[in-house]
């Protein structure tokens, strides 16, 4: 009872871990996949989250040996499933704090490719994932030439399937490998060789590969149905479950160099007896793009980037002539300019024309280098991607000076975290491709993806951060065409507001000018009246005395209406000259210029006489009634 007790909370622990890794919050589901793994966490979490070398690795050496003890104790006691217990966060985060939020499991249905083996045969099949384990028979009798009722189709980690088992149901990855077996047709090898070769499949080999020159180690993990060229690793023949291989230079005397160019080919001994193995195809890469030692030919590469360099533009036009003599002319069209403005061109446009920023960081001594660009950093679809929805900007890092200098301008641009996060990174994980995003307050790395991928889970995580940025960048653009609208307005209000200025201040020079001019027109009239007044009081000034009524001299005493109907009155000597009658009129108010002094009976214009005559040759004489008219 109490073994019975400490399986079922081994087993309580390993679900939690196994949920909090993969994503998957169905119990029910997660302790079905469980089972299908007799409760082995490592090969579960493999069997959803696929990964390029088969085998889960952690950057905590203590997870994987608590992920063993686990394995092994599930196997030792097949108990029942436990009832779905209550999942601690506690466990869950102990065992995997490093996973990234990209390994929750995909639902969506894809493509998977199977590697099947068939004695001295090996045929690639690419099926939907809704399909029956039946049709990959079908298509196997097509090309082997093998009845399906005689094909025993094997490899699966479930153990046997009938052919109408979905393949979804199985959760498999991606890559898979298979081999055929046919009990009835007479086999090339024992029934003992194929059961040894099955059980070989399943396993995982560990290659501790030495590089003599460089004094260095790489560890390794494949799974047995991995191949060295056309041979499984199961079937090589190499040690279980650790195996020493070490590299090295060898002269080529096929070709023929001069003594200046340092040319080898690679050569890989086994430290075992009897295994020599010519290349490292059995990694998916030539020997020398996996090891970084030299192009096809053989020969030393010339550094992607100089060391301190001082300009960074030259800097990057070295990068990208390299980079295309390379791998080729077909590559992501490389930002050529400073970090600073590759990042002012990625973010701070208008938010319809905005992009993400690719930064890749690229290192000659990582073994994973040459393989990622000539295969994932070229392929058509990558860099098609990369080119419409990003701006791509790289780096060396190879050269300390030039990390150096990176992780300055990363600490200027992006923050201190970004650059810790770059120191943390081994040799042996890059290249690096730095997945950055611009927002309103900071910029912000979506994500890092590191040298050890395939084309098809970079072009997913790719797409993963487009759908990121593209749900911001719908918010940004908007809130940008909000702002642009209350801008309009504002701007429409303001344009109304200074017509409406402006035609105050028309009407305001309009009526200044009036009034300027009434002003003008005034102190004309004003001088006009003055003088006229000044005229008047000189004429009234020097108007000879009125004489009296009764005296020696003939007097003659006039009357005079004016326009306005009233009588001038006044007396004057009969010698008195008809200018000093025009002086008194016009002092009055009535100058002579401008009135006419006519006699009422017979009518006469006395302006018209001779000022010098006096008023007894006009004959105004004793008295005479006058009147004043303007004249025409």
């Amino acid at each position: 009872m109490a073994s019975d007790s400490e399986n079922n909370m081994d087993r309580e622990i390993i679900l939690a871990d196994f949920q909090a890794c993969t994503g998957i919050d169905d119990i029910a589901e997660a302790i079905t996949l469980l089972e299908l793994n007799n409760w082995d966490l490592v090969a579960a979490i493999n069997g959803v989250i696929p990964q390029e070398n088969g085998i889960l690795q952690s950057n905590l050496s203590s997870v994987a040996s608590q992920a063993n003890i686990y394995g092994t104790r599930s196997q030792a006691t097949p108990a029942a499933p436990p009832a779905a217990p209550a999942v601690a966060s506690s466990s869950s985060s102990a065992f995997c704090p490093a996973l990234p939020s990209r390994h929750i499991v995909e639902r969506q249905p894809r493509m998977l490719n199977f590697r099947v083996e068939y004695r001295q045969r090996t045929v690639e099949v690419v099926i939907e994932e809704g399909s029956v384990v039946g049709e990959i028979k079908q298509i196997l009798e097509t090309e082997l030439q093998v009845p399906v009722s005689k094909m025993q189709l094997k490899g699966w980690k479930s153990g046997d399937l009938s052919d109408s088992v979905v393949l979804q149901s199985l959760h498999l990855p991606k890559n898979n490998s298979l081999y055929v077996l046919t009990p009835e047709i007479t086999p090339t090898a024992s029934t003992s060789q194929n059961s040894v070769l099955q059980e070989s499949l399943n396993q995982n080999f560990l290659l501790v590969i030495s590089h003599r020159e460089a004094q260095r180690d790489y560890n390794l993990n494949f799974p047995g149905s991995r191949t060295i060229q056309e041979m499984t690793l199961a079937a090589s023949g190499i040690s279980y479950p650790c195996h020493h291989l070490s590299v090295c230079r060898r002269s080529s005397p096929a070709n023929t160099r001069e003594p200046t160019e340092e040319c080898a080919d690679v050569h890989m001994v086994s430290d075992s007896e009897g295994d020599d193995f010519e290349d490292a195809s059995e990694f998916g890469v030539d020997e020398s793009e996996m090891f970084g030692m030299g192009t096809s030919t053989g020969c030393r590469k010339a550094p992607l980037m100089p060391e301190n360099t001082e300009n960074e533009v030259d800097a990057l036009l070295h990068f990208t002539a390299e980079f295309t003599t390379r791998y080729g002319e077909c590559h992501p069209v490389f930002f050529i300019g400073t970090l600073e403005a590759a990042s002012q061109e990625a973010f701070y446009g208008k938010a319809r024309d905005r992009k993400l920023l690719a930064i890749y960081l690229h290192n000659d001594e990582s073994v994973l280098g040459n393989v990622f660009c000539s295969q994932m950093m070229c392929a058509d679809s990558i860099v098609s991607y990369l080119s419409q929805n990003f701006i791509t900007w790289a780096w060396d890092v190879t050269k300390e000076a030039n990390k150096a200098r990176l992780l300055t301008m990363c600490t200027r641009h992006f923050g201190s975290v970004v650059a810790q996060t770059i120191r943390t990174y081994k040799t042996d994980q890059f290249p690096l491709l730095l997945i950055v995003m611009g927002k309103r307050t900071s910029n912000e790395v979506l994500n890092v993806i590191q040298g050890n991928t395939t084309v098809d889970e970079l072009m997913m995580r790719l797409m993963g951060a487009m759908e990121i940025f593209t749900a911001q960048q719908q918010e940004d653009i908007k809130d940008e065409d909000e702002r642009e609208a209350r801008e309009m307005v504002k701007r429409e209000q303001d344009e109304a507001y200074q017509l409406s200025l402006e035609a105050d201040r028309k009407k305001r020079e309009a009526q200044e000018r009036e009034q300027a001019e009434q002003l003008r027109l005034q102190q004309i009239q004003k001088e006009a009246d003055d003088e006229k007044e000044a005229i008047r009081l000189s004429l009234e000034h020097a108007l000879p005395p009125e004489p009296a009524e009764e005296g020696g001299e003939p007097i003659s005493k006039l009357r005079i209406r004016t326009p306005s109907g009233e009588f001038l009155v006044r007396r004057f000597l009969g010698s008195t000259k008809l200018q000093v009658l025009f002086d008194f009129v016009a002092s009055k108010g009535y100058p002579w210029e401008d009135f006419k002094l006519l006699t009422t009976f017979p009518r006469r214009n006395i302006t018209q006489l001779d000022p010098a005559s006096s008023l007894l040759e006009a004959k105004l004489f004793p008295q005479e009634t006058l009147f004043l008219e303007a004249k025409e």
